[in-house]
């Protein structure tokens, strides 16, 4: 779509959007908030679990941990940016939301999810070294380099996604003043104004395929790597220990980019097929699930991480 349908009447910029929520399911999205509150707390005390095992636990500050770390926060993060309003209009109903507070949401949803798709590929690669080249894998993965390349995903984040909101701040005059979503998605907001929407379409097209596609062809290659190395070992029993340390990731992989791939092909390509309820049903459990499940893959998977969190509980219980 390159220019937005007529409309029967425009408005200046308005100075709050209303945010529908999830639209064809009425009174019944209601009962969607026993789905999405469990989501949203289980990222906030499963992330914030791991945080603090990793920051209080020396043993634990170890470029693997501290790349797990800088997954639950951004977890945190983006779990935050869209579940308090997202279980506000659930539950309330239709609610305001500021224009300037929607083109920050709208930042911070993207940013944060370009971040966790970077982050997944730095974990690939360091699993990649520790699998394929263990002996120099204290010389080539350092904590200080892990600190380097998670800055230079936040920087590469803000400055792939800052477009996004500068795009739909350059329209003065939109259709209407209600999004038909559940939080300001990019397209939810474009599909209001009035105006050549060519550049929101093709960048956000362009952002989708060049982030996510690149990281997934990086996680790619580095399981290709580790998958020779685990076959040049001797016994059954080696390759399945060395194949054992990235089940984790995997498991988180398979939960980030799988319900993400579903609903960025039934959106791009089932919008005639696919009801518009399901889109934005299945892009808010993209960005819910994977913050709820993965403190519980790497805290039941991971015996270093499950071993401190049963200390942590078990020294506060004896407390009382």
């Amino acid at each position: 779509m390159v220019e937005t349908p007529q409309c029967n009447s425009t408005f200046l910029r308005p100075t709050f959007f209303t945010l529908m929520g999830i639209p064809g399911l009425g009174g019944a999205q209601a009962w969607l908030t026993f789905m999405f509150g469990p989501m949203y707390l289980l990222a906030l005390l499963g992330n914030g679990a791991l945080l603090t095992v990793v920051r209080t636990d020396p043993t634990l500050h170890q470029p693997m941990f501290l790349l797990l770390a800088t997954l639950a926060a951004t977890d945190l993060g983006l779990a935050t940016s869209v579940a308090p309003g997202l279980l506000a209009v659930l539950g309330l109903g239709p609610r305001p939301v500021p224009y300037a507070a929607c083109l920050v949401q709208m930042f911070f949803v993207h940013a944060l999810t370009a971040v966790e798709s970077g982050v997944l590929f730095a974990m690939a690669c360091d699993r990649a070294v520790a699998v394929g080249r263990p002996l120099h894998y204290p010389v080539l993965v350092t904590k200080a380099r892990v600190g380097y390349a998670a800055l230079a995903l936040a920087l590469k984040a803000v400055a792939i996604v800052v477009p996004f909101p500068l795009l739909v701040a350059r329209f003065e005059h939109f259709c209407a003043k209600t999004i038909r979503h559940a939080y300001c998605a990019h397209m939810a907001v474009v599909e209001l104004v009035v105006g050549n929407t060519r550049a929101n379409n093709l960048y956000g097209l362009a952002l989708s395929l060049a982030v996510s596609g690149m990281d997934i062809l990086g996680i790619t290659g580095s399981y290709g790597l580790i998958a020779q190395a685990v076959l040049r070992l001797p016994t059954w029993e080696a390759r399945a220990k060395a194949f054992g340390t990235c089940s984790s990731h995997i498991c988180v992989i398979l939960a980030f980019y799988v319900p993400g791939l579903f609903s960025y092909l039934t959106h791009r390509f089932g919008r005639h097929t696919v009801p518009k309820p399901v889109h934005i049903l299945l892009s808010n459990v993209y960005l819910l699930l994977p913050p709820a499940l993965n403190p519980l893959i790497y805290g039941a998977r991971t015996k270093q991480i499950r071993d401190r969190l049963l200390e942590m509980f078990t020294f506060r219980k004896g407390q009382f």
